[in-house]
């Protein structure tokens, strides 16, 4: 099999089941184990697909934003574990912006007990935050059905009266050439100015968004300290370290 032909059976395959190990493609192709990994890189560097540990996914489209509900039971003990390590970064009398997402959420039970001020654009952590006994504050706002993140203009010229210690944003997308991302244009700008506005700043997310860029860039990668886990490619964990500060938690 020539190396095109091998490597379109590759995406074909990718298309039938979005993500195929490399032993799955040794096997329909006939091909070595190295063979395989030399095509795999070569299709990534092409953007035609996104290497994981030991195989490979499709690249996500850059509209592509799944709702809360689907997001909620993915990677939930790594979510947790990254909100856990996020959390140690908060000291007594912070005034932080915390950012709507399944992960940020999951950093509100670390929060029990903290002096601490919080606002958040995030209609599922107003009611968490309460129950926690922490000061809140919400931006107020159009809705999004999807995410339940508060948009729009009224959200802005709120989020522009604060100052803020610290912001924990979420991402969608976190690549080397295009920094951090997300797929709405309206959560972009309310990421953009909370980073903006705060004395340091924390992107907390999964494994499952590197090497990946979505439609709207909200900040480079110098903006902010990077908290995530080690199912990253250790590589390219690598390459990223010379652009951001990374922190890595055990998953």
């Amino acid at each position: 099999m020539l190396t095109v032909e091998r490597q379109e059976r590759i995406i074909s395959l990718l298309k039938d089941r979005s993500i195929i190990k490399i032993q799955d493609i040794v096997e329909v192709t006939g091909a070595s184990e190295s063979t395989i990994r030399r095509d795999l890189t070569e299709l990534e560097l092409a953007k035609r697909l996104k290497r994981i540990h030991g195989g490979a996914t499709l690249l996500k489209r850059k509209l592509d934003e799944p709702s809360m509900a689907e997001k909620t039971i993915k990677n939930s003990h790594e979510k947790q574990r990254i909100a856990q390590k996020a959390a140690e970064f908060v000291e007594e009398g912070d005034c932080i912006f915390l950012d709507a997402g399944t992960t940020t959420f999951e950093l509100i039970s670390y929060l029990k007990g903290k002096n601490i001020v919080v606002v958040t654009n995030g209609l599922m952590n107003t009611s968490e935050l309460i129950e926690a006994e922490i000061e809140t504050h919400v931006l107020g706002g159009y809705v999004k059905p999807g995410t339940r993140a508060f948009v729009g203009p009224s959200a802005v010229r709120t989020l522009e009266t604060f100052r803020f210690d610290k912001a924990f944003v979420g991402a969608n997308g976190i690549s080397m050439d295009d920094g951090c991302t997300t797929p709405d244009s309206q959560e972009a700008f309310i990421k953009e100015l909370a980073i903006k506005f705060s004395r340091e700043s924390f992107i907390l997310t999964d494994h499952t968004k590197f090497g990946e860029t979505s439609f709207s860039k909200f900040a480079d990668l110098h903006e902010a300290t990077v908290i995530t886990s080690q199912l990253v490619d250790q590589e390219y964990l690598r390459k990223l370290s010379a652009k951001t500060i990374i922190e890595v938690v055990q998953a």
